[in-house]
């Protein structure tokens, strides 16, 4: 019998450092987790009422392929409310398992073996491996504090070439907080335009902005429309992330690809989700406005603590992380985090697992419960002071 059967694509990926971290963290009492990017709310009641009556209504069956005809025209109604940018219900939107699924189907569509997708880091943990694990290349493009974790736009023109077929774009950014401002997208639009590209865009943070920041929906931007795909889900912003309920939007002749691969998956994204958030897009943004308050609260806790303690700290002004720079403490990143789990029970997340741009920091989430942050800083506090 051989050795192993599995892949050698699959034996290279990387574990998940958050997944890591987290199932080290339930095996221990009195641990507070800042570890997994999860919303501490429910999911709104109306929308769990809107759930509960599908399922007695029988809506227990396949859906098409692409999902509720209704769920798609309440998003693309939705998307045309917020930020003014429109797509056919029909042939420009696919309903998906999340918006990880969103982001498979996007890199399996486009990449063909040995294809790059440039990739500024820190970034969300999947990206790297769903490229990979499509056949692509990818090419991390790291930011910096400094620069307020903001896209380089001159080192990612620096960074085409002719095998580039993609740049993907995760703003508000997993794990940094970070919110591209419009100058800089509008650069990338003009690389995206100049080495024809596609831009494929993960947005499932759009509603989590806070101190009066916008966020830049990016196929809004002139020329873009057509050449981007756009992800998102209901998982953060409506408190979904069990639903498992996502979306990608994008040119019909991408989508369609797109929509081969997921019949040939999942058939269709979970009904009673599919309901559930139809409910979700009708004019929830009381809960939405809601959760965002309170982040904002936890946000203006946990950065200035961060400082005050000796650990530099951007101030975030999206998502729901803030992201130390542990280094300072003469520890390694990885180090640093398990010390802190072992000796204090408090869960970050090295930022090395975000790709070499989050090397020397950890991520921390404030999903969490406001007296819980307290506690987790005055342990994180102790540590540091010992080191």
């Amino acid at each position: 019998m051989r050795e192993s059967y599995i892949s050698q694509r699959v034996a290279a990926l990387k574990p998940s450092g958050i997944r890591r971290f987290f199932d080290i963290a339930a095996t221990m009492k009195e641990v507070i987790s800042l570890g997994i990017g999860e919303p501490d709310f429910d999911t709104p009641k109306p929308v769990i009422d809107a759930g509960v009556r599908a399922l007695q209504n029988g809506a227990t069956h396949y859906t098409s392929n692409a999902g509720i005809l209704g769920l798609r025209k309440a998003l693309s109604a939705n998307l045309e409310r917020l930020y003014g940018v429109s797509y056919d219900p029909v042939e420009e939107m696919i309903i998906t398992v999340g918006g990880s699924e969103a982001l498979y189907l996007s890199a399996t569509a486009l990449l063909d073996p040995g294809d790059e997708v440039i990739i500024p880091t820190p970034c969300f943990v999947s990206y790297q491996a769903e490229v990979f694990m499509a056949g692509g290349v990818p090419v991390e493009i790291p930011c910096h504090m400094e620069d307020n974790f903001n896209i380089d736009p001159v080192r990612i023109e620096a960074a085409v070439t002719p095998r580039t077929k993609a740049i993907l774009l995760g703003f508000p950014n997993n794990p940094t907080g970070a919110v591209a401002t419009r100058e800089r997208l509008l650069e990338i639009a003009r690389i995206a335009e100049k080495y024809d590209l596609i831009i494929i865009t993960d947005e499932i943070y759009d509603r989590l902005v806070y101190a009066g920041h916008q966020h830049v929906c990016f196929p809004t931007l002139p020329g873009m429309r057509n050449r981007t795909i756009l992800l998102g889900g209901f998982s953060k912003d409506y408190a979904m992330t069990g639903w498992r309920i996502g979306y990608a939007c994008g040119p019909a002749h991408l989508l369609k690809g797109m929509l081969r691969i997921h019949q040939y998956t999942v058939m269709s994204a979970p009904t009673v989700a599919q309901e559930a958030g139809i409910v979700a897009l009708e004019d929830r943004d009381e809960a939405v406005m809601m959760m965002v308050e309170e982040y904002d609260r936890r946000r203006k806790l946990i950065v200035p603590e961060f400082n005050r303690i000796g650990l530099p700290t951007f101030e975030p002004k999206g998502a729901f992380y803030a992201f130390p720079k542990v280094s300072v403490t003469g520890l390694d990143d990885e180090t640093f985090a398990n010390r802190l789990l072992q000796e204090e029970h408090v869960a970050m997340v090295p930022g090395n697992s975000f790709g070499a741009g989050g090397e020397g920091f950890c991520r921390a989430s404030y999903a969490t419960a406001y007296e819980k942050i307290e506690e987790a800083l005055r342990r994180i506090e102790r540590f540091v002071n010992r080191l």
